[in-house]
């Protein structure tokens, strides 16, 4: 059956109050992987499901400074996670009043844009003061021997990356993994005709499979050995296995014939490059898994770039409402405008363009300036968007 429950923190912390009674207790950091089911009124694959998969952080403190430290923190994980590895940039800084967490003091997110110009929340770590903590009677014992209410934060991340994964990379031919993430970082197809070209071509294949393997780029994964699959199959024909392996996403091809042997190269493919300019004719087989290593390196930072670039094109700085309102149907993207900080504002400008303001984002500009609705003042430029 599936079961249908309130918040994670109303169970976490109606727990921590059996857990924590003093402050040698604290800081208590919880983290936990769960399926959790929601209603979701209408379902996107990934984005927004009926069941999904999340990592969920609960933390406990004895100070303000600790938890917000705490919130701070794992924002920068998130944003570290997503640039680096997702290669995936992000926009970084706290939700208006109007899109945080319900019970929290201040919402910290990671924005990120898909190449449909619209918005993704990819990440949210929570300050939740001491909300929770008052509402379940979690207190301690300070070094003072006074009891008080303790700090606490939380924030999570979901199966969402991976939808927000494939937006950000992929095309009409597939997946496009960035190579610090694919399971298989390159496949070698081996062409032949005859029996003796089979086993001249497979053999060379297994060699440079081991140096691929082989290649020191633990430090640069986190993780070692680099996957190499060699695509042996006899039912299917080079052709049927490039576009499969293109389908999937991963990072390197390499063709080796007898043609390339004879010569002692082979052909290395990059998927995130389209046709020709993509392919590296002639390698020597010696140097092969070398220039494998360059390339996996150059497509991570290529595609970080690529949704950069992509995400500074379509974002725009807006001046008043009209334009606003033009520019949020065509073309989309991300709408710099001054907004007076209010929740009437927000809510009006939501209800009249389903655009919502995705984030004020550390990096701003100072630009003191008039919110482009009411007139009222405004300290700077928020970010709104429509958004998944």
């Amino acid at each position: 059956p599936l079961i249908v429950r309130p918040t994670s923190e109303t169970i976490i912390w109606n727990t921590y109050r059996s857990w924590v009674q003093s402050w040698r207790d604290l800081p208590l950091l919880i983290n936990q992987w769960a399926n959790v089911v929601r209603w979701e009124m209408r379902t996107r694959l990934f984005l927004r499901t009926a069941e999904f998969l999340w990592q969920e952080g609960h933390t406990a403190h004895a100070t303000q400074q600790e938890a917000e430290e705490e919130t701070k923190r794992i924002i920068e994980l998130y944003r570290t996670f997503a640039e680096e590895w997702m290669a995936m940039p992000v926009l970084v800084g706290p939700k208006s009043e109007g899109q945080k967490f319900p019970g929290a003091v201040y919402t910290l997110c990671i924005e990120a844009m898909m190449q449909d110009k619209k918005a993704l929340q990819a990440g949210t770590s929570h300050f939740l003061g001491q909300n929770f903590a008052k509402a379940f009677d979690v207190t301690f014992q300070n070094p003072e021997g006074k009891r008080e209410y303790a700090w606490a934060t939380s924030w999570g991340v979901s199966t969402r990356l991976i939808g927000g994964l494939i937006m950000t990379h992929s095309d009409d031919q597939g997946l496009v993994l960035p190579p610090r993430l694919a399971p298989i970082h390159a496949v070698i197809v081996p062409i032949y005709k005859t029996e003796a070209e089979r086993s001249a071509v497979l053999e060379a294949a297994n060699k440079l499979e081991q140096s691929i393997r082989d290649l020191p780029l633990r430090e640069w994964l986190n993780y070692e050995p680099v996957t190499v699959r060699i695509d042996d199959r006899e039912q299917y024909q080079p052709g049927f296995k490039f576009n499969e392996w293109e389908l999937k996403g991963v990072p390197v091809r390499v063709e080796l014939g007898p043609k390339d042997l004879a010569k002692g190269t082979c052909v290395l493919a990059r998927r995130d490059l389209p046709g020709k300019e993509a392919k590296e004719m002639g390698v020597p087989l010696t140097k092969a898994a070398t220039r494998i290593a360059e390339m996996l390196q150059a497509m991570q930072t290529a595609l970080f770039e690529r949704a950069r670039k992509f995400r500074e094109a379509n974002t725009y700085e807006i001046n008043s409402y009209d334009e606003f309102k033009k520019k949020i149907e065509e073309p989309g993207g991300f709408l710099l405008a001054h907004w007076d900080g209010t929740r009437e504002t927000e809510e009006r400008i939501a209800a009249e363009t389903k655009a919502t303001i995705r984030c004020i984002p550390f990096d701003r500009k100072k630009e003191a300036g008039t919110c482009m609705v009411t007139g009222r003042p405004s300290p700077g430029r928020v970010v709104f968007a429509k958004a998944y």
